[in-house]
């Protein structure tokens, strides 16, 4: 178990920050975000006490990307102990969890057929706020803005329902696709976090189902 980093109060107030995010909508905020809701008067004062908190080890920061803030699990385990927010498991067994890694998705069926499993990871259950289903292995660049990088693996809840904003595993035709999902008065938007990809406008009658909500991130490497 590492050290527990003593934080301050205000970098503990951006990390809660973050971590809030991350289990409201599946991605981190970004600098602007976090000095709309703290007050500061620019990104800079966010980007300052983001650097403080990636020096004490208890996120890594990502470049060219403006959400690029990753969570460092063991760090977090630590502190949380230190401040008595680790709950404890009825049964040792509960506390770690088998997750299937999903690598490409054959067209038409379903994502965890057995075919597309590549592997399969035990894992804490307390690296995530809520309990994943798999782990899905992301495909290219169209989520670079929200730190989501080619090759990552997405922690995914199984879901049928989201929240406009969540960051959602999206079936549409014979394509599964990650994206943010956006709900308008016309109907649904599936929105790329990168400017170099188009929306996805989800028509009446389109084959569109959601498979799941992003519920963490983990670096491909992490794992090897």
């Amino acid at each position: 178990m590492p050290e527990t980093p003593k934080l301050t109060d205000r970098q503990q107030q951006i990390l809660d920050l973050v971590q809030s995010a991350i289990e409201r909508t599946g991605a981190p905020p970004t600098r602007a975000e976090i000095a709309n809701e703290l007050g500061f008067r620019s990104a800079n004062a966010a980007e300052e006490h983001l650097q403080a908190l990636a020096r004490k080890g208890v996120i890594e920061l990502v470049g060219g990307t403006s959400r690029g803030i990753r969570l460092q699990s063991d760090t977090l385990r630590a502190l949380n102990q230190a401040r008595g927010k680790q709950f404890s498991l009825p049964l040792p067994s509960l506390a770690q969890l088998s997750l299937p890694l999903v690598g490409r998705v054959a067209a038409g069926s379903p994502i965890l057929a057995q075919e597309h499993i590549d592997r399969t990871f035990l894992m804490e259950a307390s690296m995530f706020s809520r309990r994943p289903d798999y782990l899905l292995k992301v495909r290219g660049m169209s989520m670079r803005d929200a730190g989501i990088m080619d090759g990552d693996l997405l922690a995914v809840q199984k879901a049928s329902e989201a929240r406009s904003g969540q960051i959602v595993v999206a079936r549409l035709g014979d394509d599964v696709t990650v994206k943010r999902f956006k709900r308008t008065r016309s109907g649904v938007e599936l929105v790329a976090e990168n400017p170099e990809f188009k929306t996805i406008v989800v028509a009446p009658g389109d084959a569109f189902t959601i498979e799941g909500l992003a519920v963490g991130l983990i670096r491909n490497n992490m794992l090897m």
